[in-house]
């Protein structure tokens, strides 16, 4: 019923051209339209080193295998001073620049990958959806993020069914510091160590203005000794030395929520 529902709503938007980060959403999102409509959905993907490098490397193998047809461009936010600034509505001025560059190349039905859990939070880059007029093919399908999964796990896409949630990088420095690609770059390096070097579901590097914060899920996935020797492996890693402290978890640490009364502020 729930692939049904989809299959609807798809059908509604077809030609189509999808917005893929890489993620769960988009991914499953993609092979299920490109299995829907033959011939007319586009994939989209919008490389920059905001994006974790594995996440552009899945979208590149899943269009060869599954001979999407993939649009790789450079949707220009980091070349954009309002976005690097890294304001509280930081994600407004990411997807204007990347609906805007998608309508600029295509006149197809843009379409995201959003689910129905994400209108439940603050999400800035829903106003720029909607400025640009993106459908959002699960929302009205009415599925929410354990329906993608499930639906990624029915379709054999075990890979994706239990991929970790992981937003741009730049959702990793703390709001009101200046978005550097540098930064970014280093991210990305440390959170591929990580995953590599611990049992830890999730992990997060986080840019504050006073350290670099290493998150995960769960918080003992390191043991003490572990955790120092990476600590000086991160160090030797630095371009700008900050102390390396290890904490648990936390969705959207790195966001200064009292910056919601004034989105367009820069503490």
């Amino acid at each position: 019923m729930t692939l049904q529902r989809l299959h609807h709503v798809l059908d509604s938007c077809a030609p189509a051209a999808i917005a893929l980060s890489g993620g769960v959403d988009s991914m499953t999102l993609g092979f299920i339209a490109h299995r829907r409509l033959p011939g007319r959905v586009a994939m989209f993907h919008a490389a920059s080193a905001a994006v974790p490098q594995a996440a552009t490397e899945r979208i590149k193998a899943y269009a060869a295998r599954e001979n999407w047809s993939l649009n790789v461009v450079d949707a220009g936010e980091l070349t954009d001073e309002r976005y690097l600034a890294n304001p509280a509505n930081r994600c407004f001025f990411c997807k204007s620049n990347l609906y805007g560059t998608l309508a600029s190349l295509t006149a197809d039905q843009l379409l995201s990958g959003t689910n129905l859990d994400d209108l439940g939070d603050w999400r800035p880059g829903l106003q720029a959806a909607r400025e640009h007029h993106v459908r959002h093919p699960f929302v009205e399908a009415e599925i929410d993020k354990n329906g993608v999964r499930a639906l990624a796990a029915s379709l054999g896409l075990d890979d994706l069914a239990e991929l970790p949630a992981a937003p741009c990088l730049s959702s990793r420095i703390e709001t009101g510091q200046r978005i550097d690609p540098k930064d970014l770059a280093l991210i990305d390096r440390v959170e591929t160590l990580l995953r590599a070097s611990c049992a830890a579901r999730t992990v997060r590097c986080r840019i504050r203005h006073d350290a670099m914060v290493i998150e995960l899920d769960p918080a003992d996935a390191l043991g003490a000794t572990a955790r120092q020797q990476l600590a000086n492996r991160i160090r030797s890693m630095m371009h700008e030395r900050k102390p390396v402290r290890f904490e648990s978890y936390r969705r959207g640490s790195a966001f200064l929520r009292h910056t919601l009364d004034n989105p367009d502020a820069v503490p």
